[in-house]
């Protein structure tokens, strides 16, 4: 059980990336007083935990009703989060990336704890697809699923302490250290890929057999 706790512990950070939202948090918030970037950071975590929440406890329900099988999402899944995280590996970084993006809309009147950094650097395509497979109904009981919503609060709440430490953390590591951060979680999360879809060729193997 601890380690399978650890691993979705790992699966999380990798996906909600903490921090790579640091050089984010700083481009969005670098106008704004420093005694109010801390509600920029909370309603950015909120929002996201809402969304993440939302998919946790909906997203089986979506499944169901288009009639997806379970290795089948399970495989697409994993094709997405390999396809995440080689744009993680080979293109731009979640901070350079991000940051260039939230540039281009910066005249308009979205709020900035919103985009980019609820959605789409905490809530991730890839972080919402890494809920949805965790909290299968038919390989995980309501506990569990509870405590997997207990450790993506936890994650959140880790990049909410760091979104708060941003100004000093990235004074230590640059925005280069945040690039290569970033790189190397993109290097975790394509193994985790690569693991979920031969996991889910053996179970459809399995299931034929069967």
């Amino acid at each position: 059980m601890t380690h399978s706790l650890l691993e979705q512990f790992v699966l999380l950070w990798v996906v909600i990336d903490p921090i790579g939202t640091i050089p984010v948090f700083i481009a969005v918030a670098a106008g704004v007083a420093a005694a109010d970037r801390w509600k920029i950071a909370l309603k950015a975590t909120i929002a996201a935990t809402a969304v993440l929440l939302l998919f946790l406890v909906g997203g089986q329900f979506l499944i169901n009703a288009l009639g997806i099988s379970l290795p089948a999402f399970q495989i697409a899944g994993g094709i997405v989060l390999l396809l995440f995280a080689l744009t993680m590996i080979f293109g731009d970084s979640k901070p350079e990336s991000e940051s260039e993006q939230w540039s281009a809309e910066q005249d308009g009147h979205s709020s900035v704890a919103i985009f980019p950094l609820a959605m789409p650097s905490l809530a991730s395509p890839g972080a919402i697809l890494a809920v949805v497979v965790l909290t299968d109904n038919n390989r995980f009981s309501i506990q569990e699923q509870a405590m997997t919503g207990g450790i993506m609060l936890a994650v959140m709440a880790c990049a909410f302490i760091l979104m708060l430490a941003a100004t000093p953390i990235l004074r230590v590591i640059k925005m280069a250290g945040a690039a290569l951060v970033s790189r190397i979680m993109g290097m975790i999360l394509a193994a985790v890929a690569v693991n979920t879809v031969i996991l889910a060729v053996i179970e459809l193997i399995r299931t034929v057999e069967i």
